[in-house]
């Protein structure tokens, strides 16, 4: 596999099971908290990313373990982006109580524009003209999806909430790739180390604050282990695929791609969830489809 093909397989894989996951997480809401969700994909996911870690660097972890923790660089933005994700996890599932199912997921993918701002400002990651021009288009089918529809009004704290978890999606996106390139490994080996130092940390961080602040929501969490299974599995493979794309090519490119998860939402949010789709959602899918294909093409 050549490393474009292997880096759009790795995100459009990863576009699809974010898309189940967070399908998943919806159904969760209703039941637990919002920081129990975030907590039920970083804990019964983690089991999962071991055994991936364990199968993909077992060649390459012969050595000493302690260089990894040695390694300064890989902890800093490592720790930097385990807590970013959380934040922006927690504000998505919040922004579910205020606009429905599709456009509460799309208000967060500002993050692919976002992610090329930051990328050119804090590290010089460059990115071409072609590739600017997805993003924008890409970014305007998102603001599409995101009016409000009819009589509706913007809502000042779901325009906030989605913003903000853009930017922090945006901000883990590039640090986790810092922290994965810091690494003396194989672009595999790499993405699953960091993948698995960042969710055992982000494990212990919500186990703590549930533990202190809602320990009641454990017991919620134990009735719904079935579904807390599913979304585990689901955000870590979900996470397998974005981890490796973005170590592979540059996360605003791999988050612009990454839209194709909105066609997945639309599809489930019309099959499971019975929402109606307008013209407008599917004009910005046409947006979308014309960034991808551009990226692809290009890149």
């Amino acid at each position: 596999m050549t490393l474009v093909s292997a880096w759009v397989a790795f995100t459009i894989f990863a576009a699809l099971m974010q898309a189940v996951r967070t399908a998943g997480q919806k159904h969760l809401a209703s039941s637990v908290s919002p920081m129990s969700s975030t907590l039920i994909r970083y804990v019964f996911g983690l089991p999962f990313a071991i055994i991936y870690w364990l199968f993909v660097t077992k060649p390459e972890l012969s050595g000493d373990m302690a260089a990894i923790f040695d390694n300064t660089r890989f902890v800093g933005f490592a720790l930097l982006a385990a807590v970013a994700q959380i934040v922006a996890t927690f504000l998505l599932i919040k922004s579910f109580s205020y606009r429905n199912f599709t456009v509460g997921t799309s208000l967060a993918k500002t993050e692919a524009v976002q992610a090329a701002v930051f990328g050119t400002v804090l590290f010089g990651i460059p990115l071409s003209m072609t590739g600017w021009l997805a993003v924008a288009i890409g970014f305007l089918g998102i603001f599409i999806v995101s009016m409000p529809a009819g009589e509706q009004r913007w809502e000042s704290t779901s325009v906030l909430l989605g913003t903000l978890s853009g930017s922090a999606f945006a901000l883990t996106s590039l640090w986790l790739r810092q922290a994965s390139l810091s690494l003396d490994m194989s672009v595999l080996a790499s993405a699953a180390t960091t993948l698995v130092f960042m969710v055992s940390i982000q494990s212990v961080i919500c186990l703590i604050y549930t533990v202190l602040r809602e320990p009641s929501e454990l017991r919620n969490i134990c009735r719904h282990l079935w579904l807390a299974g599913f979304v585990g599995l689901t955000s870590a493979l979900g996470s397998v695929g974005w981890f490796t794309a973005m170590t592979y090519q540059n996360p605003a490119l791999v988050k612009s791609l990454g839209q194709v998860e909105f066609i997945f939402t639309l599809l489930l949010t019309t099959l499971f969830f019975k929402e109606r789709v307008t013209a407008r959602e599917l004009f910005g899918v046409c947006a979308i489809v014309t960034s991808v294909i551009l990226i692809v093409r290009t890149h």
